[in-house]
């Protein structure tokens, strides 16, 4: 499927929906585009246009695959930065155990191009889009597919979606989510919650406890020390776990403890269904046929915090899948990711290459130190930080040269503001490279992205489902 799915990418017809490609390929398709290596700055492409470095961005691949390697980490991206096929298959081929993912939708977009493993670091308690997960699951033996849970009603919500199984189906694997604390995002806020939530699943044979799981970029006021303190709390969590069987069913709680849990919740059918039968029996969900236990976490900011103390994970009763999630690698930035990365702790391992540069051309100059440019909040990502001029391209010359005395101020939908300074040398027709901020938020302004190389060649088009 997925080499299928793949080449109907290359297959799309080149239109307007996609800004910045030269007009004169209206109509061939993208891989036709693709063939003609075309030069993005000499060959037609409109500005503004957001380029992909093809160097960096397999430079970014090799080493986070090095790096999880070298770390014992299964690694598993955070699909939401990219929402590109392309790059999931790359990130795959480079040693990723499956993609990440936060919402329904994604995973249906993974899935239409065969993605085989998927972690939603998000609760699911939707039914529609539950009774979708669960067909998938039983249409394909080879399909993974883990969500979080964080709490005893949405473990009774996501049984009733799910009750009764399809023929030949599975249960939904689930990580409870450990909170980053008072004030962070989802996940029970305490381990007693955390149980709580354990024994909820264990009554619910549509289910199946896997592991723990949470997001460390989460604690508030973070720094080394705070986040390593809740990073040992969630491998503590999955130790506690093991120790009380939760993982093999020997610890599952009976059916008629976890309905009063759900007593307050107002779904009387569900809680009839829940149990393995008649408030005796314990939930088959719970351990059934279980290899490995998962624990995961990791952003893009404190992967060296999760890669040392995901070592110091003591041995339990079954393998440990030590799942690391980053995402943002992908690309990297110029602004937020620059500064927070966590190579800039340890670069004896390494550093990753900012990978994208926004192209737009100086469209008017109307003072000496002012002038404007053809690209805004529509094509920047601005959320974190403002877009950076890096470099200038001459439009009498076609010469480059850095971006000195320029700054960008602000962002209009369609205009960027520059302040300039005496020494800078810039006219209306010259093209401005400007480096961006939160890679999340720049893919997602961008359906179809020419990959670069050095020379300007455009070797490839990366295609994005948002």
């Amino acid at each position: 499927m997925s080499a299928e799915a793949l080449a109907r990418l290359a297959a799309e017809r080149v239109d307007h929906r996609f800004k910045g490609l030269p007009p004169d390929a209206d109509g061939l398709t993208v891989g036709e585009l693709a063939a003609q290596r075309r030069n993005l700055f000499t060959d037609g492409f409109a500005t503004p246009v957001l380029a992909l470095s093809a160097e960096r961005l397999e430079h970014n691949l090799k080493l986070m695959e090095t790096y999880a390697t070298r770390h014992g980490l299964a690694f598993a991206p955070h699909g939401k930065t990219s929402m590109a096929p392309q790059l999931f298959h790359r990130q795959i081929e480079h040693g990723a155990w499956g993609i990440t993912l936060a919402v329904p939708h994604q995973v249906r977009v993974a899935r239409a191009f065969g993605i085989q493993r998927v972690f939603l670091a998000n609760e699911l308690v939707d039914a529609a889009a539950l009774r979708w997960v669960a067909a998938e699951l039983a249409g394909d033996p080879e399909f993974r597919f883990i969500c979080y849970v964080d709490s005893v009603r949405g473990v009774e919500l996501m049984h009733a979606a799910l009750s009764p199984l399809p023929a030949g189906g599975r249960p939904v694997d689930v990580v409870v989510e450990l909170g980053a604390g008072e004030g962070a995002r989802t996940g029970a806020r305490t381990e007693a919650d955390c149980m709580a939530v354990a024994d909820a699943v264990a009554a619910a044979d549509t289910l199946r406890l896997v592991g723990v799981a949470g997001y460390e970029g989460e604690v508030p006021d973070a720094d080394p020390e705070r986040v390593r303190a809740w990073l040992r709390r969630l491998t503590a969590l999955a130790a506690d776990f093991d120790k009380a069987g939760r993982f093999s069913g020997a610890g599952s709680a009976t059916y008629g403890a976890v309905s009063a849990a759900f007593s307050g919740s107002g779904s009387a059918s569900s809680r009839s269904e829940s149990g393995a039968g008649a408030g005796t029996g314990t939930g088959t969900g719970a351990g059934a046929g279980l290899d490995e236990i998962v624990v995961s976490a990791g952003g893009s900011a404190w992967f060296d915090a999760v890669a040392d103390v995901f070592a110091e994970i003591p041995e339990l009763s079954l393998p440990v899948l030590k799942l690391l999630r980053s995402g943002a690698y992908v690309s990297h930035d110029d602004g937020h990711y620059k500064h927070v990365t966590p190579f800039n702790r340890v670069p004896e391992e390494g550093a990753l290459h900012p990978a994208f540069r926004l192209w737009a051309q100086v469209v008017s100059r109307p003072t000496a130190d002012q002038a404007f440019v053809n690209a805004g909040k529509r094509d920047a990502a601005y959320d974190l930080h403002l877009p950076e001029a890096q470099v200038v391209r001459g439009a009498r010359d076609g010469d480059e040269r850095p971006a000195t005395g320029i700054e960008v101020t602000g962002l209009s939908d369609q205009h960027g503001w520059l302040r300039i300074s005496a020494e800078a040398d810039l006219e209306v027709g010259d093209w401005v490279g400007l480096g961006l901020s939160h890679p999340c938020t720049s893919f997602d302004k961008w359906q179809l992205i020419p990959v670069v190389e050095a020379d300007g060649t455009v070797t490839e088009y990366v295609r994005t489902f948002f």
